[in-house]
């Protein structure tokens, strides 16, 4: 049993920006006349993290080095069995981001991660998920990070902008069928701003940062959920 395409490959500059409520209002404003919100608006995601049983993956990610990456599964809204889901590998290497997606379903991520099923049908992406499992040898659910994203895109151009709103954590019910609730990592009406592009960032969309004083963070949802309470618990 495997799942079905479609896989997706991305390779492209990704960098973060901590919103306050004033500099969120200010952004959707100059925005406009530049990009576009996308056709889906407003959605919930949640991305359950894979690690291994001592944080492998997210101890070398907060040592800041030129390479790390990192597994998850995502789903957009809650899921059930039946719902697509997304397992993604995760790599950064010397600022680039390089995507390896493929869509499959929640049994048949379950039977992927128990070596019972491939993730999709043979091909190059499948080898790529299935050896970054096989390295790692045990990953196991670790971490659920929601929010609530608006997409914005430019019209005939590769930039894409999201804003991420109420990012939350949770450590318990690791799945994404029961709820979509968790702890706050921001101060309430902050938010993360991303910004993605394949080619350098255009002189109108530095202006505006300048101008709103939002400046680039590290910030990382799941880095800071480990900080928070998984270190502390261990």
């Amino acid at each position: 049993m495997s799942a079905a395409k479609p896989i997706v490959v991305m390779k492209r500059y990704e960098m973060k920006y901590i919103l306050n409520p004033i500099q969120r209002e200010y952004l959707v404003k100059k925005l406009e006349g530049h990009m576009k919100v996308d056709k889906y608006g407003l959605t919930s995601i949640a991305s359950l993290y894979y690690d291994t049983p001592d944080y492998r993956l997210i101890r070398n990610s907060l040592e800041k080095p030129e390479f790390k990456e990192k597994m998850r599964l995502r789903s957009y809204g809650l899921a059930d069995e039946n719902s697509p889901v997304y397992l993604e590998i995760k790599r950064k290497a010397y600022g680039i981001v390089y995507k390896r997606r493929v869509q499959s379903r929640i049994p048949i991520v379950d039977k992927f991660f128990s070596r019972e099923a491939d993730i999709c049908e043979g091909g190059q992406i499948n080898r790529e998920i299935t050896a970054f499992r096989d390295y790692y040898r045990t990953l196991i659910p670790t971490c659920l990070i929601i929010y609530d994203r608006v997409a914005y895109y430019e019209p005939n151009g590769d930039l894409r902008l999201t804003i991420d709103k109420d990012p939350r954590y949770r450590t318990a019910e690791l799945n994404l069928t029961s709820s979509m609730d968790g702890i706050s990592l921001l101060d309430e009406g902050y938010s993360i701003l991303e910004i993605k592009v394949q080619q350098a960032m255009p002189l109108w969309l530095t202006q505006i940062l300048s101008g709103g004083g939002i400046y680039k963070s590290s910030f990382s949802k799941y880095g800071e959920a480990y900080t928070r309470q998984i270190l502390k618990a261990k």
